[in-house]
């Protein structure tokens, strides 16, 4: 009796060993497979049916929208960084700030994309903790921003910063708030760590460091 405990016991380990050491690889594995995906099926419908790669070979070829996209986005990066590239975004960007709909989007887009995209930018850089929704109860944040001069006189503080309280386990939804920049307790952990321990539930914590 005690040698087949002994023999559960070990066939359970083994199956938890196997477990650990092969999700991870799984989930990445899909994870790749349905970014290419997604991309490709984003991008294909723009290329031209003769010129995909299944027209000249007997499969196609998983990434080539991805490949496409990026050649894309370096050619018209390339162009917007030279003079008519300038010239076209200086005369185009006050007349998309004159369409009611379409200035509200276009505006919020590129300041949402500057923020997360260029590396001068200091957004989303800092992980704390806020005393949130109560008193003695402590939650993790990411501070994204100084607040306005109109928050600032608003509350009477003249210290408020940009706080975005992610929810758990999908760190992309969240809560805004505005607070004072000394009611934000500052973490010894990087933005990947914080985001690492939001989608494991806590479950995930970073090590200490000495």
């Amino acid at each position: 009796m005690t040698e087949k405990i002994s023999l559960f016991i070990r066939l359970r380990n083994y199956f938890i060993s196997g477990l650990l050491f092969s999700l991870p690889l799984i989930i990445t594995f899909y994870a790749i497979v349905w970014i290419i995906q997604t991309v490709d099926s984003l991008v294909q419908p723009f290329i031209p049916p003769e010129y995909l790669p299944q027209v000249f070979l007997p499969f196609p070829i998983p990434g080539f929208g991805i490949l496409i996209a990026v050649t894309a986005f370096v050619a018209i990066g390339t162009f917007a960084k030279g003079f008519l590239g300038n010239m076209i975004l200086e005369y185009s960007e006050p007349l998309l700030s004159k369409m009611p709909i379409i200035r509200s989007i276009y505006s919020t887009t590129k300041q949402i994309s500057e923020a997360v995209l260029k590396s001068r930018s200091k957004s989303f850089q800092e992980v704390g903790m806020i005393e949130y929704p109560r008193s003695g109860v402590w939650t993790l944040c990411f501070i994204t921003g100084v607040s306005g001069d109109d928050v600032q006189k608003k509350t009477g503080h003249h210290n408020m910063v940009n706080v975005f309280v992610p929810t758990t386990p999908n760190p992309t939804s969240g809560f805004l708030l505005f607070v004072p920049r000394s009611d934000v307790m500052p973490m010894g952990m990087t933005v990947e760590e914080g985001i690492k321990m939001v989608v494991s539930v806590g479950m995930i914590a970073p090590a200490e460091k000495s």
